[in-house]
C-alpha cells in the first residue's frame, strides 16, 4: 500500500481496552463506545465532511494577502484542519478495526479520547491566531468553526472513560509493533547507531537540521535516528506529520541547541513562532536544547511546541520568557528536562507528565506577573491536562538576582476545564504563598482542577493557598494516582519502547 495510504490505515492495539468476544464492532460497542458503531462512525463523517468545508473556505484566501500576520494566520488554519482531519479518521479507523497495527498505546478509549481532543481544540488555536488582524476571514469561518467544535464535543460525550492498566512488579510490558527488539533499550544505549548525521562543521550528512528530517522516510513503522553533533543551529525546524517515529539525539543540554527568534510581536503566530515544532506521532529528543532568544518584550515566543502523540523528550532543555513550551496536543512525556521562562511558559492543551525537571522561572518585563503554566482543557470530557511530579520549581539566576524580582505563581486557567496538578515536587520561594492566579475575574474558577500533592520546600506551604472551588489539596494516595505515568498517559503500555527511565506510580 503506498505511504500516504497509512494515515487512514486503522490503529493498531496489541492490548485492546476493547477485548472480549464477539465482533469487533460488538466489542468495541460494549466496552469503548456509549453508542453503536455505526452512530460513532456516522457523526465522524460528519465531522470530517465539517473539517473540509471549512478548509476548502481557507483555502480560497490562502496567499491571497500581502498581510505577513493574517497569511500565517490562514496557514495555521489549514495546518490544523487537517489535523483534524486525521485525528477523526484515526478514530474512525481504529473503531472499525480494533486490532489493526500501528504504534498506539493499545487502549482504545485513550487513543479515542486523545485524539478527539486534539480535533476539538485545533479550532480554538485556528481561531486565536487571527488575533491582531482586522481580515473578514475569521468572520467567514467562525460559524464552520464552531461547527466542528460542537461535533467533536458530542463524539467526547459517546467513548467511555479510559480503563487504566496499574502497575505493578508483576505486570507484563507490551511493546507497539513497530517496536523491534534491538531498539527497545535504544536511547540508554551508549552507543546509538545513526541514520544520519547533522555536523555545522560539515563532517556529516548535513550541516542543518531540518535537511535531515526532509531527508527522512515518511510514515517510518521503525525508528529513524538523527544524530546532531555539538553547535548552535540557528533555524527553525518543523516536524510534519508524515514523519513518524523519529528520534533526534545531541552532544548534552548544554552543547546541542537549536536557537530561534520568531514573536507575535514580528508578525508570527504563538502557533508559527516555534523554533522547533512536532507533529509526526512517536517523537523522540535526548540531549538537545531548543531555545527561543525573541526576549521577554517580544511577547509569545514559542521554543517547542508539540502536536505529536506518545513522544518524549529526555534531558532536553527549553528555554525562552513567555509561551517557551507549547505542549499543544496529544500525549507527551518529559523526564529530566529544564524549562524556563515567564509568562504561561508551560501551556496547550496536551495529556502531559514532567517527571524529574527543572522548572525555572525567569525575571520578565516590569510589573509582569509570572505564570509557570496555563492549560487548555475546554471541555470536561477531554483527558487533558498537565502532571508535575518529582520536579524542581525554583527561580532561574536573573530571577534571583532581581533586587525587585516578579510575582511567580504556579499557573492559571487559560480555558474553562484547565487542570493541572502538581505533585511530589520542591517549590521554592519563588512561588507566591496564594500559589495560583486568575485568568479574569472568576472565569473558570469553579470549573478548573488544580491540585497539589505531597510537595515541600519553601513555597509549597498551603495555608495561604487559594480558596477557589475547583483547587484541591490531595490527601488521598488513590486520587493522586490518576495523574501519574502509568494511568494519565497510559505510560506502561508505550514507554517502555523508548528505553526512558520513568517512575509509573508515586514512587512510594
Amino acid at each position: 500500500m503506498a505511504p500516504h495510504r497509512q494515515l487512514f490505515l486503522v490503529v493498531g492495539l496489541l492490548l485492546c481496552a476493547c477485548c472480549g468476544s464477539g465482533t469487533a464492532a460488538d466489542v468495541v460497542q460494549a466496552e469503548c463506545l456509549k453508542v453503536s458503531t455505526s452512530e460513532f462512525a456516522g457523526t465522524v463523517k460528519d465531522t470530517i465532511d465539517a473539517v473540509q468545508q471549512v478548509a476548502s473556505i481557507l483555502s480560497q484566501f490562502a496567499n491571497a494577502f500581502g498581510d505577513f500576520r493574517l497569511s500565517n494566520a490562514i496557514s495555521d488554519c489549514l495546518d490544523l484542519l487537517e489535523f483534524s482531519s486525521d485525528e477523526l479518521s484515526w478514530s474512525l479507523s481504529a473503531t472499525q478495526n480494533p486490532k489493526g497495527k500501528d504504534n498506539s498505546t493499545g487502549n482504545l478509549s485513550s487513543d479515542l479520547r486523545t485524539w478527539l481532543s486534539a480535533a476539538l481544540v485545533n479550532q480554538d488555536t485556528c481561531t486565536d491566531g487571527f488575533d491582531g488582524t482586522s481580515s473578514i476571514v475569521k468572520s467567514l469561518v467562525s460559524s464552520g468553526l464552531s461547527q466542528v467544535t460542537s461535533l467533536v464535543q458530542s463524539l467526547l460525550t459517546q467513548v467511555h472513560a479510559v480503563k487504566s492498566y496499574e502497575s505493578s512488579s508483576t505486570q507484563k510490558t507490551y511493546f507497539p509493533s513497530w517496536v523491534k527488539s534491538k531498539d527497545r533499550k535504544l536511547i540508554q544505549a551508549n552507543g546509538v547507531s545513526a541514520d544520519v548525521v547533522v555536523a555545522a562543521d560539515g563532517t556529516g550528512n548535513f550541516t542543518n537540521v531540518m535537511d535531515a528530517v526532509l531527508a527522512a522516510p515518511d510514515y517510518s513503522m521503525k525508528r529513524y535516528v538523527i544524530y546532531i553533533k555539538k553547535g548552535v543551529y540557528k533555524e527553525n525546524v518543523e516536524i510534519k506529520k508524515k514523519k513518524w517515529n523519529l528520534m533526534m539525539i545531541g552532544d548534552g543540554m548544554d552543547a546541542t541547541i537549536i536557537s530561534g527568534n520568531r514573536s507575535f510581536i514580528d508578525g508570527w503566530t504563538t502557533f508559527r513562532s516555534a523554533t522547533f515544532a512536532v507533529s509526526g506521532r512517536g517523537f523522540i529528543a535526548r540531549d538537545l536544547t531548543i531555545e527561543n532568544t525573541a526576549g521577554p518584550e517580544k511577547h509569545q515566543a514559542v521554543a517547542l511546541r508539540s502536536d505529536s502523540d506518545l513522544s518524549v523528550f529526555y534531558r532536553c532543555g527549553f528555554y525562552g520568557y513567555q509561551d517557551t513550551l507549547y505542549t499543544h496536543t496529544m500525549r507527551q512525556f518529559f523526564r529530566e528536562c529544564r524549562i524556563t521562562g515567564t509568562v504561561d511558559f508551560i501551556f496547550g492543551d496536551g495529556t502531559v507528565v514532567f517527571q524529574n525537571c527543572q522548572i525555572l522561572a525567569k525575571k520578565g518585563l516590569p510589573n509582569q506577573k509570572n505564570t509557570i503554566t496555563a492549560q487548555g482543557r475546554k471541555d470536561p470530557n477531554e483527558p487533558s491536562g498537565f502532571s508535575i511530579q518529582f520536579c524542581n520549581i525554583s527561580a532561574d539566576s536573573d530571577l534571583v538576582a532581581s533586587v525587585n524580582g516578579t510575582s511567580t505563581y504556579l499557573g492559571r486557567p487559560w480555558k474553562l476545564y484547565s487542570r493541572t496538578i502538581i505533585m511530589q515536587s520542591f517549590i521554592s520561594n519563588v512561588v507566591r504563598p496564594e500559589g495560583w492566579l486568575e485568568w479574569n475575574g472568576d472565569f473558570a474558577l469553579d470549573t478548573l482542577f488544580y491540585g497539589e500533592y505531597m510537595n515541600y520546600g519553601p513555597g509549597a506551604g498551603l495555608g495561604k493557598r487559594v480558596s477557589w472551588p475547583g483547587y484541591r489539596q490531595f490527601n488521598d494516595t488513590g486520587v493522586a494516582k490518576n495523574y501519574t505515568v502509568a494511568q494519565f498517559i497510559e505510560g506502561n503500555l508505550w514507554l517502555p519502547s523508548t528505553g526512558v527511565a520513568y517512575t509509573a506510580g508515586l514512587g512510594v
